[in-house]
């Protein structure tokens, strides 16, 4: 069993030590980690998992872009610890927030990752979106929290800092 809260700023380091154990070193020189510099994350999606003992168990948060001059959210990271994966708690954090985002009226958001794993939410490739190299193309994904949110939507992903 976990108890789902917002991530506060006082969750800030062990969040950040949950991300540098579940990913490869050097996570922050990715190009999704561009879009975010200088972007506060979404506070109301910046989302903890932790279980009945109060020990962190996931986390997951989005931030503001710009995809086309289109307003989206940024999926990521989401983390489970090691020792809690395969629990299923990496998808509550994605379905819990997906729907927390809707009820916000956001209407679109787009990730990196894998296919297979993001589809059983919803999530389909996006050919005319541009992430900012060395970005796989067939790794930017979307969903729609409102029909249609993707279409006509395509362009190349800026941060919000860009202006």
């Amino acid at each position: 069993m976990f108890h789902l809260a917002q991530e506060t700023e006082q969750d800030w380091w062990e969040v950040e030590a949950l991300y540098d154990l579940c990913f490869a070193p050097g996570r922050e020189a990715l190009s999704s980690y561009r879009l975010r510099d200088g972007v506060a994350k979404v506070a109301d999606l910046a989302l903890l998992a932790r279980d009945t003992d109060g020990i962190l168990a996931g986390a997951i948060r989005y931030w503001p872009v710009q995809v086309g001059g289109t307003e989206a959210l940024l999926l990521g990271p989401v983390a489970v610890h090691p020792t809690r994966q395969g629990e299923g708690l990496g998808g509550f954090l994605i379905r819990e927030s997906l729907a927390v985002a809707k009820s916000l009226s956001w209407q679109r958001v787009i990730l990196v990752g894998d296919v297979p794993y993001y589809s059983r939410f919803g999530f389909d490739l996006l050919p005319d979106v541009v992430m900012p190299p060395p970005t796989n193309p067939a790794r930017v994904l979307g969903h729609e929290l409102v029909d249609d949110a993707w279409v006509g939507v395509s362009g190349p992903v800026k941060s919000c800092a860009e202006g």
